[in-house]
C-alpha cells in the first residue's frame, strides 16, 4: 500500500467518522425528559424508556471509534514519513489517541449497562445513577484533555515538518485551547447535565467533547485527501 492510498483512506475515515457523529446526534434529542441525577427513583424508568436509543448510540460509537482508529494510524504514518526523527511523536500521537478510544469504549459500556438494567424490570435507579456518574469525567474532562493533547501534537509536528498545511496547525491549536477551557469545569461542585459549565454540563460533554474535535478532524481529513505523496527522486544514472 503506497502513501497516496494511505492518505486517501485516512482522509475518508476522518470524514466518515464525523458524518456518523451527525447521524448519532439526533438520537440524543429524541430521548424522554431527563429527570436529573438526584431523582434516583425516576432514573430506572428513564433507562427503560430509552434503552434502545442508548444502545443505538453505543453501536454508532463502535463505528465512529473504529474509523477514528484508522485515522490515527494514518496520521501516525504521515508523521513518520514527514520526518523520521519524529518517530517518537508519531508513537505519542497514536498512543494518546488509543487511550481516548479505550476510555470512550469503557464509558459506552457503562452507559450501555444502564440500558441493560432498563431491559430487565424493575430497573434500579441507584444502579443507573452509579453507572451514569461513572461516565461523567470519561466523556468530560478526561476525554477533552486527551483530545487537546492529541491536536497539539499534530499541530506541533505540522509546523516543525510541514506534514500538512500550516493553517491546519493553527486551527488545531485553536481547537485544543477551546477544549482545554472546559477542563476546569470538573471542579464545579454543582452537577447539572442540562447546565453548561459543570462536570456533566452540555458545555463539557456536548460542546467541548464534540465540536472542536469535529472541526479539527474534518480539516485534517480534507488536507489528507488533497495531499500528494512526493514523487520518487530519480538518480542521474537512470536519466
Amino acid at each position: 500500500m503506497n502513501d497516496q492510498t494511505i492518505y486517501r483512506i485516512t482522509g475518508i475515515s476522518a470524514l466518515a467518522s464525523i458524518a456518523t457523529c451527525f447521524i448519532e446526534f439526533p438520537f440524543y434529542l429524541v430521548r424522554s425528559a431527563w429527570p436529573g441525577l438526584a431523582a434516583s427513583d425516576k432514573l430506572g424508568d428513564f433507562a427503560a424508556r430509552n434503552g434502545t436509543n442508548v444502545m443505538c448510540c453505543v453501536f454508532l460509537d463502535f463505528i465512529i471509534l473504529t474509523l477514528f482508529m484508522i485515522f490515527l494510524a494514518g496520521v501516525r504514518h504521515l508523521i513518520r514519513q514527514a520526518n523520521p526523527q519524529h518517530e517518537w511523536l508519531a508513537s505519542l500521537f497514536f498512543g494518546t489517541g488509543l487511550v481516548f478510544v479505550a476510555l470512550t469504549f469503557v464509558a459506552d459500556s457503562l452507559q450501555g449497562a444502564t440500558a441493560v438494567d432498563g431491559f430487565n424490570p424493575p430497573a434500579d435507579g441507584v444502579i443507573v445513577r452509579a453507572m451514569l456518574e461513572s461516565t461523567i469525567l470519561m466523556y468530560g474532562a478526561v476525554a477533552i484533555w486527551l483530545l487537546a493533547f492529541l491536536m497539539a501534537i499534530l499541530s506541533y509536528v505540522t509546523l516543525a515538518s510541514g506534514a500538512l498545511p500550516k493553517w491546519s496547525a493553527w486551527l488545531g491549536y485553536g481547537c485544543a485551547l477551546a477544549s482545554l477551557a472546559f477542563v476546569p469545569a470538573m471542579f464545579v461542585r454543582h452537577v447539572d447535565m442540562l447546565g453548561f459549565y459543570n462536570p456533566a454540563g452540555l458545555g463539557v460533554e456536548a460542546f467541548a467533547n464534540t465540536f472542536p474535535l469535529a472541526v479539527w478532524v474534518v480539516a485534517i481529513g480534507v488536507a489528507l485527501l488533497r495531499k500528494r505523496a512526493p514523487a520518487p527522486v530519480q538518480s542521474a544514472s537512470g536519466a
